[in-house]
């Protein structure tokens, strides 16, 4: 594949070269995202292609890679019957193979690991560092060790029983645990000075365009399988970068012009006591307020839905989640976990596939807006299920639990204790690639 794109700053419009690592544009005098533009206006979707590369058109590829799972999108008729609604369709990412989703890791992190890594040039050695609160480094731990990524996964130690897999793990990928009492912005902080080494790539989290297209393609599933644009779109957020990506591929259908001329509203569900961005949101405040580190994993300690506590996420920069709940009259509410348990129950009941907590949170919060009157019967409804299927996994798949690699405990190591680690890391990973 040739590359079909140009990337552009959303801060000043500078159109910028991609080198498949590209997070930032440095001439940009405040925080900013770059965003991906496609030589093709129209989508077409390629099912000859495998796994999330159907929507090739519209990814920041050079490549495709192997790997069948990808967001299917199906038309509730139980559910939205208990709902009341008339037109809620349900885009499910995780292993259903009953309704032809076969993600492996059970969530739709596999969509942006699989953009990530197909826009990792071929040629480079660099390792890619990715820290995560569970869901996302299984998904990079599988895609990157089955296709020859150089990658580091940091984990606090609470997620590292998140990160099972279905088949063993190549040398070329490595677990990093931020020990003791580590929350994930303890990992994030020991993934950045993972990056400060040589040979290290921050893989980029929100700022990386392939993460974003990766999870927009979702949406793309949804409107291609419906015919249209929904007016609604319903998602959990940890660090929204998932909404911000449906934001994205909503201009992208725009401009494909077959699809109508809505602009989806995003709402957008936080699991109560942990809810920086809605607490922003409440004041449309482009601020996210701090937390410290004991008030933050206190708070995260407290949730069902563990992957949704992030301190730090992309809100505030030009083309973040403010901005896109700013351009799409959208919403976030606040869910608690007795709210979300039973919206588990409910999907588990009415569709017959378990879903994951932070599903459970999302669909906690359309009932909600259904119960209060938001949500009219009569709109066209996604309902974005970011992970479920984990019964149908230890079913077929019986996955097993992996280790960590290293450990580093960030209250207590010495910067000395931490090369050490890094460089022993880097020694290995680079061994294994030959």
């Amino acid at each position: 594949m040739t590359q079909t794109y140009q990337v552009r700053c959303l801060g000043t419009g500078d159109l910028l070269q991609d080198d498949g690592f590209l997070l930032a544009n440095p001439a940009s005098s405040k925080p900013a995202l770059i965003r991906a533009e496609y030589a093709r206006r129209q989508l077409t979707v390629r099912p000859e292609n495998p796994g999330i590369f159907r929507f090739a058109d519209w990814l920041p590829v050079g490549r495709t890679l192997p790997g069948q799972g990808y967001p299917v999108t199906y038309r509730s008729e139980k559910l939205a019957q208990e709902l009341g609604l008339e037109r809620l369709y349900i885009t499910f990412s995780g292993y259903w193979p009953e309704i032809g989703a076969t993600m492996s890791t059970g969530t739709f992190k596999e969509c942006e690991a699989y953009a990530v890594c197909a826009r990792y040039p071929r040629a480079s050695r660099r390792i890619l560092v990715v820290a995560s609160a569970g869901n996302t480094a299984r998904a990079f731990l599988k895609v990157a060790s089955e296709n020859r990524i150089p990658l580091v996964v940091v984990v606090p130690r609470m997620s590292l029983g998140e990160l099972w897999q279905d088949k063993p793990l190549n040398p070329w990928v490595k677990i990093l645990v931020s020990d003791h009492n580590s929350d994930y912005f303890d990992a994030i902080q020991l993934a950045d000075e993972l990056c400060g080494q040589d040979g290290f790539q921050p893989e980029g989290g929100a700022k990386n365009i392939a993460r974003r297209d990766g999870m927009g393609t979702t949406v793309l599933s949804a409107v291609t399988t419906i015919g249209e644009i929904p007016d609604v779109y319903y998602q959990a957020i940890g660090s929204g970068t998932g909404a911000i990506a449906a934001y994205e591929a909503n201009l992208r259908l725009l401009q494909d012009g077959r699809f109508g001329d809505t602009v989806m509203s995003l709402r957008l569900a936080q699991n109560k006591p942990f809810l920086p961005i809605y607490n922003a949101w409440q004041k449309k405040s482009r601020d996210i307020e701090a937390y410290t580190a004991e008030e933050a994993r206190s708070l995260s300690s407290q949730l069902v839905a563990k992957v949704l506590a992030n301190r730090k996420p992309p809100y505030g920069p030009v083309g973040g989640l403010f901005d896109a709940l700013s351009a799409t009259n959208g919403q976030v509410l606040a869910v608690s976990n007795d709210e979300a348990k039973a919206a588990q129950e409910l999907f588990a009941a009415s569709e017959g596939c378990d879903i994951c907590p932070e599903s459970g949170v999302a669909l906690a919060a359309l009932q909600q807006e259904r119960a209060s009157g938001q949500l009219g019967r009569s709109k066209l409804v996604m309902l974005n299920v970011t992970g479920g299927g984990l019964s149908n996994i230890e079913r077929d798949l019986k996955p097993g639990p992996v280790a960590a690699d290293a450990a580093i405990d960030p209250d207590r190591a010495t910067q000395a204790d931490k090369r050490a680690v890094f460089d022993r890391l880097r020694n290995e990973i680079l061994n294994a690639l030959g």
